[in-house]
């Protein structure tokens, strides 16, 4: 297993380095490794890649606090698996290459293959169905393929041609000192290929916008903030590139009776001080129905009670949490006169108790 190194060492900054510094370090690196500067050797290719990857998270403040908190593992756990290829490094840092070589550095193929964008659906769940799952239907917009040209662009029974000027490779390219200058074919706009016939369903994008069904089956345990990945089901890609992903927000709506502490689940019950002072037994709503909580003797306000194996299942392994109840004593508000009556005798012989208690402790 190949060991990381410290992002902020590889661009050499410091843990404070504002953006400018970053982005000025990175350019220096990019200079120094880049491929068409260092042909044929590997490990320029991978201080290439690592110093791409260094700024990619440290310039993003979102993947930067994850990072200075939880390092490398963190990143991974959020879903970030680092830069791709040089493709990727060159679109995502085209500005960079462009003021550094004066062209955007990229090495593309003529058809420009782009994987389709990364999609966002927030999904709203009742308490219960977060608890123990569900399957749902979503509809999402999108940009899909047009089943018309099947995203060649083309009308049908049409082909595009071989651009002339660039000879296919959606380049022009011209030697600027010991490096290979390669610009976009203006003719073609760097695809390499002309189309003569567009689409006339897409008009020549190759995608139409859709309204797809998607089935999501949500695992027990979810809870707001958490994050499902759809792989594929994003828009599609261009020129026959890999579809994006769809990632679906989950917001549980609170409960009238229940909340949630992890896979625990708290609730309150009333009492009144009768049961609590004598015991008694009573039933407690649960979230899979009710169940029988025995009041022992001289129970007290706030006191705990647990259901072992009653709450949330964990998206880890499965197992329920606990519900722990909490006791409320209800004071009566509108007594009799035999009830105020008995009360009051009761008020006396705890006055009577308290009396002796103080008078054992003033003789010790």
């Amino acid at each position: 297993m190949t060991i990381k190194r410290d992002y902020y060492e590889v661009l050499g900054v410091n843990r404070d380095a504002a953006d400018n510094e970053l982005k000025a370090r990175y350019r220096k690196l990019a200079l120094k490794y880049h491929p068409d500067r260092n042909p044929d050797n590997k490990e320029a290719e991978e201080k290439f890649k690592e110093a791409a990857e260094a700024y990619d998270v440290l310039r993003d403040t979102r993947k930067r606090q994850i990072y200075d908190q939880y390092g490398h593992q963190g990143l991974e756990g959020s879903g970030f698996s680092g830069v791709g290829g040089f493709d990727d490094i060159f679109s995502s840092f085209g500005d960079i290459f462009e003021d550094v070589f004066g062209f955007s550095g990229r090495r593309s193929s003529k058809s420009e293959v782009r994987r389709g964008a990364d999609l966002r659906y927030d999904l709203t769940l009742s308490f219960m169905k977060a608890a123990f799952g569900t399957e749902t239907e979503i509809e999402v917009e999108k940009m899909d393929v047009c089943h018309i040209c099947n995203g060649s662009a083309c009308e049908p029974g049409t082909h595009p041609e071989t651009c002339k000027h660039c000879r296919g490779t959606g380049q022009i390219s011209r030697s600027q000192g010991f490096f290979t200058v390669r610009t976009a074919c203006h003719h073609c706009r760097g695809k390499g290929q002309a189309i003569s016939d567009p689409c006339s369903n897409c008009r020549g994008t190759g995608q139409v916008n859709v309204n797809k069904k998607v089935t999501v089956k949500i695992p027990g345990g979810v809870d707001s903030g958490s994050r499902l990945r759809l792989t594929g089901e994003g828009e599609s890609g261009i020129y026959g590139g890999p579809s994006g992903d769809l990632y679906v927000f989950i917001y549980v709506e609170p409960h009238e009776f229940f909340k949630r502490d992890n896979t625990n689940v708290i609730c309150q019950i009333e009492t009144s001080f009768i049961q609590a002072t004598l015991g008694s037994k009573i039933k407690v709503p649960t979230l899979t129905g009710e169940k029988m909580l025995e009041i022992p003797k001289g129970t007290q306000p706030g006191d705990l009670f647990h259901f072992n194996g009653e709450g949330i299942p964990s998206l880890r392994n499965g197992k329920r949490g606990d519900q722990i109840i909490q006791v409320i004593i209800k004071t009566p508000t509108h007594l009799n006169k035999k009830q105020e009556k008995l009360l009051k005798e009761f008020e006396k012989l705890e006055s009577g108790k308290i009396t002796n208690r103080l008078k054992t402790i003033l003789k010790m």
